[in-house]
C-alpha cells in the first residue's frame, strides 16, 4: 500500500519537472535568438561603419534604426552636444521630434543622462512627473512610456545620448540596455573617426596651400631674378599667380596715378575689359573695391558688387566691370602701400 500511494506522486513530480525543462529550454532558445539577432545587427552596424568613412549621417542613421528595431522600441534618437545645447542629429519612428536645441538640465531623462554622464532608465515617465517634470510633460503630449537614455561618452564626457522609447509601459531588459550602450560607444568611434579625418584633411588643405603660396614666391622671384629692370613680366607673373592661388576667374593689377588708378597687367580677362580698362585711367567710386583701398590702404572684399550703392546708381565704372567682365561677386583687392 505506501508504494501505491507513492507512485501517483512520483509521476506527478516527473510531469511538472517535463514542462520545467521544456519552458527553460523555450527561454533559451529566445535568449540565444534575440543574442543571435544582436551579434548580426553589431556586425551590421560595423560593416556601415567601415564604408561610411567620410559619411558619419549614415552610420547614424544606421544606429538608430537598428536600436528601434532590435530594441522593440517606438523610436530612437540621436542627441549630439553643441554648445550648451542638445540638438537632434538623427531620428528613427513616428513620434515627432522638435529640432532645436535643447537645454541640458535634469528634469528630462536625456539631459539628466548628459549631466550625470550615467545611464537613466524609466519605466513610466508619464507617471515621473515630480523627477523629471519637462520630460514626463512632454511623455503625456506626445504618448510615450518607458524611456531609456544612454551618454555618448568621449575622455569621461558625454558628447550627446541615445534615447529609446516605448509607448507602452515595459522595462527595457538588461541585454537590451547593454546593446544601446554597444550601440553609443559605436557612435562616439564613428564621431570621432570623422573629426580626426576633418582635421588631417584640413592640414592637408592647409600644407597644400602654403606649397603653393611658396612655390609661386619662387616663381616671382625668378622672373624678378631673370628680368632685371622689367617691370611688366614681373607684374604678369604676380598676377597669373594670384589668380591660380585664389582660383579667381581672372585679375587685374592697377598702380596709382595721382587721384586715379593704371591697369598694367591683366590675367585671363574678357579683351573687351582688358581694352577697357588699359585704354583710360580709372576713378572709382568711394565705395567700390578699389575706391575703399586708396582711402583706408586696406585688404578690399565686396562679395556682391551688384549690391553696392555706386552700381544701383548707375555708376560707369562698375556697371561696365559687371557687363564687360561679367563678375558680380567675391571681388578682393590687396593693397601695397609703396603704391597706393
Amino acid at each position: 500500500m505506501p508504494k501505491r500511494r507513492n507512485a501517483p506522486t512520483a509521476t506527478r513530480s516527473g510531469k511538472a519537472s517535463v514542462a520545467d525543462l521544456q519552458a527553460e529550454l523555450k527561454r533559451q532558445a529566445r535568449e540565444l535568438n534575440e543574442a543571435l539577432k544582436q551579434q548580426a545587427a553589431n556586425a551590421d552596424v560595423l560593416k556601415v561603419i567601415s564604408r561610411s568613412t567620410f559619411d558619419l549621417q549614415t552610420v547614424l542613421d544606421t544606429l538608430v534604426e537598428s536600436a528601434t528595431r532590435l530594441c522593440e522600441a517606438y523610436d530612437s534618437v540621436i542627441f549630439l552636444r553643441e554648445g550648451a545645447g542638445l540638438r537632434v542629429r538623427t531620428h528613427h519612428g513616428p513620434i515627432p521630434m522638435d529640432l532645436t536645441d535643447w537645454p541640458i538640465t535634469s528634469d528630462w531623462v536625456t539631459g539628466r543622462a548628459v549631466l550625470a554622464r550615467q545611464v537613466v532608465h524609466v519605466r513610466d515617465l508619464q507617471a515621473a512627473a515630480q523627477e523629471f517634470p519637462v520630460g514626463a510633460e512632454m511623455a503625456v503630449r506626445m504618448g510615450h512610456r518607458t524611456t531609456l537614455a544612454i551618454p555618448l561618452m568621449r575622455e569621461g564626457e558625454a558628447i550627446g545620448a541615445i534615447l529609446i522609447r516605448r509607448m507602452e509601459v515595459r522595462a527595457f531588459s538588461n541585454r537590451q540596455i547593454e546593446l544601446v550602450e554597444t550601440f553609443a560607444a559605436q557612435a562616439v568611434i564613428a564621431i570621432e573617426n570623422t573629426r580626426l579625418l576633418n582635421e588631417l584633411r584640413q592640414r592637408t588643405g592647409d600644407l597644400s596651400e602654403s606649397l603653393d603660396q611658396q612655390t609661386a614666391t619662387s616663381e616671382v622671384l625668378r622672373v624678378i631674378s631673370s628680368s632685371p629692370g622689367e617691370v611688366e613680366p614681373v607684374f604678369q607673373a604676380i598676377l597669373e599667380n594670384a589668380t591660380r592661388i585664389c582660383q579667381a576667374r581672372f585679375g587685374t593689377l592697377y598702380l596709382r596715378d595721382s587721384d586715379a588708378f593704371r591697369a598694367v597687367a591683366t590675367h585671363n580677362a574678357p579683351a573687351a575689359y582688358v581694352e577697357a580698362r588699359k585704354r583710360n585711367l580709372v576713378r572709382p567710386p568711394p565705395d567700390s573695391a578699389l575706391g575703399q583701398l586708396f582711402n583706408t590702404h586696406q585688404v578690399v572684399q565686396i562679395a556682391d558688387i551688384t549690391a553696392v550703392k555706386s552700381y544701383i546708381d548707375g555708376d560707369p565704372y562698375l556697371v561696365d566691370a559687371v557687363k564687360l567682365g561679367a563678375i558680380a561677386r567675391s571681388s578682393p583687392f590687396r593693397c601695397s602701400r609703396t603704391k597706393c
